[in-house]
């Protein structure tokens, strides 16, 4: 018999179940305080390189940054993906393992650009909620693998399985070859990785000894 290594419990479905429902107000909440105040006022919540004179990285930064965005493009593109891949998963890794994981993919992902932008000499911010929402687009395909999605733009059919490869084919060519300035590519594979890696512990943790 398959273990559950989620230790998944029956509960009751919904369309926006409370983990996603307060992570979706909360990014709101920050975006609109986004509009309202000046980036002096803000901008130390960005996730600043680790050379950055001013403003200096802090370390709550590697939580703070996933819940700024850019613009309404930004924040709408993240949040869909936040709950048309997120929903699922909160039901069956339920809700404190599910914010554990998103978390964690969010640390993660910001982990994995202060490694770049110190390897490349960059001193911009990065802001936004992608390297979670890659870390759960992630853990979907592995949960899902048969599920069909399709894409926006071309709205296409795939097997979850093929479309999270796609994508992380995709931000990592993106990444290498430096076609995508301005966006976050490694960051994106950060937020996969440290997801990929809980999920392989949970597994090895849940195994019988």
């Amino acid at each position: 018999m398959t273990q559950n290594i989620y230790r998944m419990r029956p509960q009751r479905q919904s369309a926006i179940p409370n983990i996603i429902f307060a992570l979706l107000i909360a990014n709101g909440l920050m975006f609109a305080m986004q509009q309202l105040l000046s980036p002096a006022v803000w901008g130390g919540l960005a996730l600043w390189s680790l050379d950055s004179p001013n403003p200096p990285f802090m370390p709550w930064q590697l939580l703070t940054y996933g819940f700024l965005h850019g613009d309404i493009t930004h924040i709408a593109f993240n949040m869909f993906g936040l709950w048309m891949f997120g929903r699922d998963l909160e039901h069956f890794m339920g809700p404190r393992r599910f914010i554990l994981y998103y978390v964690t993919c969010v640390v993660g992902a910001g982990i994995v650009q202060l490694t770049v932008a110190k390897l490349t000499g960059s001193v911009y911010p990065t802001i936004g909620a992608s390297g979670g929402v890659f870390g759960i687009l992630l853990a979907y395909g592995m949960t899902y693998p048969n599920r069909t999605v399709v894409l926006l733009i071309p709205p296409i059919p795939m097997k979850a399985k093929y479309f999270v490869l796609g994508f992380g084919l995709l931000e990592l060519y993106l990444g290498v070859s430096g076609r995508q300035p301005g966006v976050a590519n490694f960051a994106h594979l950060g937020g996969m990785f440290f997801g990929i890696a809980l999920i392989q512990y949970w597994r090895s943790a849940g195994r019988p000894r």
